[in-house]
């Protein structure tokens, strides 16, 4: 008797880099990392902050070692373009909930600047219920879609930068500047409330995380396009996550920082470092004050391979 047996499944590889993925619209972040994952056939993936699927934009995604310095990102200044519709308020603050108020728009250019200031600099924010924020271990999104209203504490966000582009009839396209945890979907409610007709945010596109911008990422269909050996070719080096300078050891001590001990470096260099040996990134040290060189985090290498030679 002949047995039908499924076909095998191609082995994960290791793949330590970093894609800077332009997002479409309608798909989750961990949808796009999935995608990218089986795509590159990578073994170890993660992304550093997720996007609504009602957004597009950049979505920098991290593979196998990078993973380790997803942190850096997870942290930086974000920059968006975003449309509000004046009119309606939704239960969700976007586009896709529900409205819970209307109202006539007579709004001009000088009462909307008017409105917008408050909005910049240090200012406080309440999350929208419908966000990824845990609460007793579950996400506010699921108490929203069970109707229950959750009371969120305020938090306190950085608008650096927040610059209308277009004003026309009731869409206003601003261009925003922020410290992480900013929800630009609060923003357009606040300036719904502030200028009395009610707001949501209508769309919504990442266009900048610290230092990467959404001009060198790569769509998912110009990913599939290209060949599997270059898919590869197309990811930064995982030391790009990380903007401090630069410091090559010498094989005896890079061996040491493998293995967990700290070293006097002979360097003008002070804080956090990238470590590098015959042009291999180790990770991120720090330099103390006292020119004491420390690992703080390091990718899987054998120390072996760095034993010094006679």
């Amino acid at each position: 008797m002949k047995v039908n047996r499924p076909p095998r499944r191609i082995p994960r590889e290791r793949i330590d880099g970093v894609l800077l993925l332009d997002k479409p619209q309608g798909l989750s972040s961990n949808g796009a990392l999935q995608a990218a994952k089986r795509l590159l056939n990578a073994a170890k993936a993660g992304h550093t902050g997720t996007l609504d699927p009602l957004a597009t934009g950049l979505l920098p995604l991290t593979f196998g070692e990078a993973t380790k310095f997803s942190q850096t990102l997870l942290d930086a200044d974000k920059e968006y373009e975003a449309t509000i519709r004046l009119g309606f308020e939704t239960d969700s603050g976007d586009a896709e909930g529900s409205i819970v108020s209307t109202a006539s728009v007579a709004v001009g250019a000088a009462a909307l600047e008017s409105a917008l200031e408050p909005l910049r600099g240090e200012i406080e924010q309440i999350p929208p219920m419908h966000s990824a924020l845990k609460r007793d271990g579950k996400p506010l999104y699921e108490y929203a879609r069970a109707g229950i209203e959750i009371e969120r504490a305020p938090r306190r966000v950085s608008i650096h930068r927040l610059d209308v582009l277009a004003f026309e009839g009731t869409d206003v396209r601003v261009s925003v500047r922020c410290s992480k945890g900013t929800y630009i979907r609060s923003l357009a409610i606040d300036l719904g409330r502030a200028l009395g007709c009610g707001a949501h945010l209508s769309a919504l596109r990442r266009t900048a995380i610290g230092p990467f911008g959404v001009a060198d990422a790569l769509t998912l269909d110009a990913l599939e396009a290209e060949s599997a050996p270059t898919r590869r070719t197309l990811l930064a080096p995982p030391d790009r996550l990380l903007a401090c300078p630069s410091l090559e050891l010498e094989d005896g001590q890079a061996q040491a920082i493998l293995q967990g001990r700290a070293l006097h470096a002979a360097s003008a260099l002070a804080g956090p470092v990238r470590l590098h040996c015959r042009h291999r990134f180790l990770g991120l040290g720090e330099v103390g004050p006292d020119g004491t060189l420390r690992a703080r985090r390091l990718v899987a290498a054998d120390p072996a391979e760095f034993a010094p030679h006679d």
